[in-house]
């Protein structure tokens, strides 16, 4: 069996408040024209390594040079590209997760919304109405349709779990495992696409519902690209409280409200403005410059800059999320 080894990058921003990824379409397959993730393949006669291949297939694709990278996960599914049932070689993909600032991109390449594309993910104005609309309605009926009553159990069990119901409360880091239980449930376009695309070789393991239930709002994606976002996004909610990486998205002075809706942004949540004030500052993850930021709009804010001998200091020098507002229900 031949192997394609591809590299994909899942490239972040945070501009006005909105987590940004960026996208470039893909053509092929019954679902013609796509969003997917920047990706390329691993010249392994010139690339002397799997980041710097990445960075170099980037700025080809889109113009824009990367800052921060780091490896996220390996995805090698069977037939997660359905060329393979065609003959095609197996689709090997090594993600990367990338912060930079929004930039001007050349090409077909877009930023795009990061909740557009998960819509059940951002709590900032309280619990998403697509949660007791949509999702919770769809997953019940997709509990009540399992034979046994062990597998009911255990689909209850963890629809609770992972969408915060019967009382569970919410985990913003169970992205990717939110993104897997509406997969499986069939409430996403990408399972259908699957199931046509390989004339259900992919989709084996489970049979189809009866009919085709209301599916989500979300952008779909090429692939299993919303799968790999989904680990990205969850892989960042955690890395948020062990290390300064939300710094990298920010400009190099910055007011604390400026850092705040950052961590916002990409927790999906409202914070404590107080508490996390007195949580970035008695941390020493910040110090300020004693210069004034004149464009707030209102009363002038103190510039800070993000102190770096932190990272010498202490081994998880991360924001935490302190504090949450309590979000309407």
């Amino acid at each position: 069996m031949k192997v394609n080894l591809g590299l994909n990058a899942v490239i972040v921003a945070v501009t006005e408040e909105v987590p940004r990824i960026l996208t470039v379409p893909r053509s092929g397959g019954a679902a013609g024209r796509e969003d997917a993730l920047p990706f390329g393949p691993l010249e392994p006669e010139t690339d002397r390594t799997l980041d710097l291949g990445l960075r170099r297939w980037v700025r080809e694709q889109t113009g824009l040079e990367l800052g921060y990278v780091e490896q996220l996960y390996t995805f090698g599914d069977r037939y997660r590209d359905p060329r393979e049932t065609q003959g095609g070689p197996r689709g090997v993909s090594v993600a990367y997760l990338a912060l930079v600032r929004e930039a001007t991109v050349h090409r077909e390449a877009r930023w795009r919304d990061w909740y557009e594309l998960f819509p059940w993910e951002d709590w900032r104005a309280g619990r998403p109405g697509v949660i007791d609309r949509v999702i919770a309605p769809a997953l019940d009926a997709w509990v009540a349709s399992a034979a046994e009553p062990a597998l009911r159990q255990e689909r209850r069990q963890r629809a609770d779990i992972v969408f915060g119901l019967g009382g569970v409360g919410w985990d913003g880091e169970r992205v990717l495992e939110r993104y897997e239980l509406l997969y499986e449930a069939y409430l996403v376009p990408e399972a259908w696409r699957d199931r046509d695309e390989t004339g259900g070789v992919y989709e084996a393991r489970r049979p189809a519902p009866p009919e085709v239930p209301e599916l989500l709002a979300g952008r779909p994606m090429a692939l299993d690209h919303r799968r790999i976002l989904a680990t990205a996004l969850g892989r960042l909610r955690g890395k948020l409280k062990y290390r300064p990486v939300v710094f990298e998205l920010l400009p190099p002075t910055f007011t604390l409200l400026q850092l705040q809706r950052v961590v916002e942004a990409l927790a999906g949540v409202r914070l404590h403005k107080q508490n996390f004030r007195r949580l970035v500052e008695n941390t020493g993850l910040v110090e300020g410059t004693g210069r004034q930021d004149a464009q707030t709009g209102g009363r002038p804010a103190e510039l800070f800059v993000f102190r770096r001998e932190v990272l010498r200091e202490r081994p998880a020098p991360g924001v935490g999320l302190p504090g949450k507002t309590k979000s309407r229900s």
